[in-house]
């Protein structure tokens, strides 16, 4: 191989370099979501969509502008109306405006930057008027106010404010336990109203029910009476058709006393008691029968004392009547 030959090769193979050089110089691809900023000696030129383009070398240079959502974290301490400081952390989605790639590339240097001290103005524009329960209870409308503030700002730099989140309130660890106590004395409290009032009601029934009952008892009694009265009548009455000549005080000794021996058998035949007090004289049946019939014709005489109010007259002296325990 001569000396012409290799020359040749040698600039052959530099054309072919420069060729490659400028090809790579001159073509370019913008991704999607993606724009493209070209400037042509350092001046703005045009904005390129998404796709293949070329560039003059060595004359235009390219910049892309990501449009995709972006999200920016921020942490705000500020003091409520009722002096109590808290973290407020809130979360910023934003984007860059389509038709205001221009705006957004040269206006702003750091966009996150502009967007924090934003947010900080707004925040502590808004939380320093609002006590700690008012904080928490208009979280919401403190987003919306950020999110409005910042929108209407960053709108003329070429960015959209899509959200602007107040994820949080913290306030110091004190003051949350504090809250914990005040918020626990309270349940605490209704807990015990609660139950007062299911006390209070439960015993009103329970002394409903026992005035109930002794009513219902009472006329059981009084129904007793009478049944045990008209009985005592019709067997007075049946006794004197079949035995003629017979008094009402013999038909009542008859009837007193068969009911005095059939308390006894009753008494005795009952596993239940376990101790009786019986009269121990042989004439205590007719004792007892003679202070029944006192009684009964007491209380049918218009008087004062015992006999008067329908109650039996007793005799001190007498044998002590019949007791079961």
């Amino acid at each position: 191989m001569d000396t012409m030959t290799t020359f040749g090769l040698v600039v052959l193979g530099f054309l072919a370099l420069v060729v490659l050089i400028l090809v790579v110089k001159t073509l370019y691809t913008v991704r999607t979501y993606t724009a493209g900023v070209v400037e042509r000696f350092g001046k703005f030129n045009r904005i390129v969509q998404p796709g293949l383009h070329t560039l003059v070398p060595f004359a235009e240079s390219v910049y892309f502008v990501d449009l995709q959502v972006k999200q920016a974290q921020f942490q705000v301490e500020t003091k409520t109306r009722d002096n109590v400081f808290v973290q407020i952390p809130v979360s910023v989605q934003y984007q860059i405006l389509s038709d205001k790639i221009y705006d957004a590339f040269y206006k702003l240097s750091q966009p996150q930057k502009q967007i924090e001290s934003f947010v900080f103005n707004s925040i502590l524009g808004h939380v320093p008027k609002l006590s700690l329960d008012e904080t928490f209870e208009q979280q919401s409308g403190i987003s919306v106010a950020v999110k409005t503030e910042l929108d209407s700002i960053m709108s003329g730099f070429g960015y959209n404010i899509l959200t602007a989140l107040v994820t949080d309130i913290i306030p110091d660890s004190k003051v949350k336990d504090a809250m914990n106590d005040i918020n626990a004395a309270q349940r605490a409290q209704v807990a015990a109203q609660a139950r007062g009032e299911a006390d209070k009601i439960l015993k009103v029934k329970q002394a409903e029910a026992e005035a109930e009952s002794k009513a219902l008892q009472g006329k059981g009694i009084a129904a007793e009476r009478q049944a045990i009265i008209d009985g005592l009548r019709a067997s007075i009455e049946n006794f004197r058709e079949s035995v003629p000549g017979a008094t009402p005080n013999d038909v009542m000794a008859l009837v007193l006393l068969t009911q005095y021996f059939d308390t006894l058998k009753d008494i005795g035949t009952k596993s239940g008691n376990n101790t009786v007090f019986l009269p121990n004289s042989p004439g205590a049946a007719n004792d007892f029968m003679t202070q029944i019939l006192a009684g009964l014709k007491g209380s049918m005489n218009a008087g004062s004392g015992a006999g008067g109010l329908g109650l039996p007259v007793v005799n001190p002296a007498a044998p002590p009547p019949v007791v079961k325990t």
